[in-house]
C-alpha cells in the first residue's frame, strides 16, 4: 500500500556523484520537483534484496492536470524553436547523461536488479536514440507535388503532433524512455512520462538533466506513481484533451486497453507490446556463431526483455550438440546482486515475475519437459532470501501445447524444441498472436531470404541476436503493437503531423 507519510525518505545504500540527481518523495513538473499533490509516496524496493530502499511521489489523477498544463504551455513555444536548436539541445542532454552515467547506473541497478555492468550497458545503449534523434531534428522535410491539374501545385508540411503522455516500462526504463523522449523532443512535442512503480527515479532523474541541458520547463515532466494508482492515472493521462498522441510500451493485454481508450477520441498512439519470439536455428548454421548470439540475447537482464528468445527450435541434426554448448556455457553464468563483482545475472525485477516463471516451469515439467540445467524454482543467493532470483534454467521435449510456448516468458527460462524441415518451423514459429522479433541462424542464403519474407514479425534477425539500434524502425505486428521507434524518418514521423497545402498558380 502507498505509504501517505510525505516526508518518508530513505539514505540511499550507495554513494552519488551528484546527490541532487534522485529526488525522492517528488514529481518533476514544470522544472521543478514537488510532492504529489494528495501527499502520498510508495517504497522502491531493490530486487536483490527486497529491501526499501528509497520512497517516490504517489502521484495521482489529481497531478495529471497540472503536469499536462505544464506541458501544454511549453509546446506552444517549444513547438516553434527551429530543428537546429532542438538538435543543440539534444546534444547538450546527451552530455548531460553521458556525464551523469556512473550515478545513473547505480540507480538503476537498485530499480531492476540488474548487473551494474549491463546497467552501464543500458545507458550507452540509451544515449544512441539521444544522439540518433538529435540528426533526425535537422532532417524533417516536408514535399512538393507537381498537380495533374493545370496550374496547381501542392506541398505538404510536417509539424509537432502536441502533448505526448509516454507510458514507460520497468526492464529497461533509461532506454525506453529516452527513446521515446528524444523522438519526441527532436520533432517538437513535449512529453509527460508515467514510469513504472518499479522505476521511477531514473526516470526524474532524466527530466531533470533535461532542463539542466537547456529544455525548457514542462517540456518533459514526470509522474511517478505506485501500483495502486497506475491504473487510474494512466487513463487519466490518455484521455486528457490537451495530450495530442499516446506511446506504450508493456503487455498486449494493458495496450488493448490503452488502446481502447485513445480510441475513444481518435488520439494517436504506437505501441511497443509483448512477444512470443521464436529464435530458429538449422543444420547448415554456425553452431558457436548461434549459441553466442543465444547467450546475449537470452540471459540479458534475466530474460526480462519483449525480444528475447521465448522459443528455440533446433533442427534435430544439431539439436543436441546446440543443448550442449548452451548447457556448458550458461552453466558460468553468476546469479546475484547487481552490485556485487562478477556477478553476470541479476534477480527477476519483480515477485509477481518470479511466481509466474514458477507457474510456467511448472506447467511444463508436468507436460514431460525436462530440465537438462536449474531448477525452474525461486532461490536465496548470498543471504538475500528476499531478493528475486532464479537461476536459469533450460528445458528440452518441449512441446507447442505448453503454456511457455503460448504465453511470454519474462524470465530465465528457456525452451528447446526439436524440429525437422523448413515448412515445419516456418509455420510452429508463426503460429501466435504475436509478431514483435523472430531470429533465424542458417548459412543458406536462399533460405535466409525465405525466413526474413515468411516470418510473421517486425523485426527479423538474420544470423544475428541483436535487431535493435538506434537506426533501425524498431516494432512489432499482429498483436505486439503498431508503428515504430527509432530509425530513419519513421519514427519521428510518429510524433508529427502532415499538413498539405494546394495552390492555384494564375496564368496557367
Amino acid at each position: 500500500m502507498p505509504d501517505t507519510n510525505q516526508a518518508a525518505t530513505n539514505p540511499l545504500p550507495f554513494q552519488l556523484n551528484d546527490d541532487s540527481l534522485i529526488p525522492q518523495a517528488s514529481c518533476y513538473i514544470h522544472g521543478r520537483t514537488i510532492p504529489a499533490r494528495r501527499g502520498g509516496t510508495f517504497a522502491v524496493q531493490d530486487p536483490g534484496s527486497g529491501t526499501t530502499w528509497a520512497h517516490s511521489a504517489d502521484s495521482t489523477i489529481d497531478d495529471v492536470e497540472p503536469a499536462v498544463h505544464s506541458s501544454a504551455i511549453a509546446f506552444a513555444a517549444y513547438s516553434q524553436t527551429p530543428p537546429r536548436q532542438r538538435a543543440k539541445l539534444l546534444h547538450a542532454w546527451h552530455r548531460e547523461i553521458e556525464a551523469h552515467r556512473a550515478d545513473l547506473a547505480r540507480v538503476l541497478v537498485a530499480e531492476t536488479g540488474k548487473p551494474l555492468p549491463e546497467a552501464q550497458g543500458e545507458i550507452d545503449y540509451a544515449l544512441s536514440f539521444v544522439w540518433w534523434f538529435a540528426g533526425e531534428a535537422d532532417r524533417v522535410e516536408g514535399a512538393m507535388v507537381t498537380s495533374a491539374v493545370p496550374g496547381r501545385r501542392a506541398l505538404t508540411i510536417k509539424q509537432p503532433v502536441g502533448v505526448v503522455a509516454a507510458l514507460v516500462p520497468w526492464n529497461f526504463p533509461v532506454a525506453l524512455l529516452l527513446r521515446k523522449a528524444a523522438a519526441a523532443l527532436a520533432a517538437g512535442c513535449t512529453m509527460v512520462v508515467k514510469p513504472s512503480p518499479e522505476t521511477p527515479l531514473t526516470a526524474l532523474a532524466l527530466a531533470q538533466l533535461a532542463v539542466r541541458a537547456g529544455f525548457p520547463a514542462g517540456a518533459l515532466n514526470v509522474v511517478p506513481t505506485s501500483l495502486e494508482h497506475t491504473p487510474a492515472l494512466a487513463e487519466a493521462l490518455c484521455l486528457h484533451p490537451a495530450v495530442a498522441k499516446v506511446t506504450f510500451t508493456g503487455s498486449t493485454r494493458v495496450g488493448k486497453l490503452i488502446s481502447g481508450l485513445c480510441a475513444r477520441n481518435l488520439k494517436k498512439a504506437t505501441f511497443e507490446l509483448g512477444g512470443n519470439c521464436p529464435f530458429i536455428v538449422f543444420d547448415d548454421a554456425h553452431l558457436d556463431q548461434a549459441v553466442e548470439q543465444l547467450m546475449a540475447l537470452k540471459w540479458r537482464h534475466a530474460g526480462q526483455a519483449c525480444v528475447t528468445a521465448n522459443r528455440v527450435y533446433v533442427q534435430e541434426g544439431v539439436h543436441d550438440a546446440l543443448v550442449k554448448a548452451l548447457v556448458e556455457k550458461t552453466s558460468a553464468i553468476r546469479v546475484g546482486h547487481g552490485m556485487s563483482e562478477g556477478v553476470t545475472m541479476g534477480p527477476l525485477t519483480t515477485a509477481r515475475g518470479l511466481d509466474k516463471a514458477e507457474q510456467l516451469a511448472r506447467d511444463a515439467l508436468d507436460q514431460g519437459a525436462e530440465l537438462v540445467l536449474g531448477t525452474g524454482k525461486r532461490h536465496s543467493v548470498d543471504g538475500h532470501s528476499g531478493g528475486h532470483y532464479m537461476a536459469p534454467a533450460i528445458l528440452i521435449n518441449m512441446n507447442d501445447e505448453m503454456a511457455m510456448s503460448q504465453e511470454e516468458v519474462f524470465a530465465p527460462l528457456l525452451a528447446i524444441y526439436a524440429f525437422e524441415t523448413e515448412e515445419e518451423v516456418t509455420k510452429r514459429a508463426n503460429n501466435t498472436p504475436m509478431g514483435l522479433t523472430s531470429y533465424v541462424f542458417t548459412k543458406n542464403v536462399d533460405r535466409l531470404w525465405r525466413m526474413f519474407e515468411r516470418l510473421e514479425a517486425g523485426m527479423i534477425g538474420l544470423n544475428t541476436g541483436n535487431c535493435s539500434a538506434a537506426e533501425a524502425p524498431f516494432g512489432g505486428i499482429k498483436h505486439s503493437g503498431m508503428g515504430k521507434e527509432s530509425g530513419k524518418d519513421v519514427a519521428i514521423n510518429e510524433f508529427m503531423i502532415t499538413k498539405t497545402g494546394t495552390l492555384t498558380v494564375e496564368g496557367h
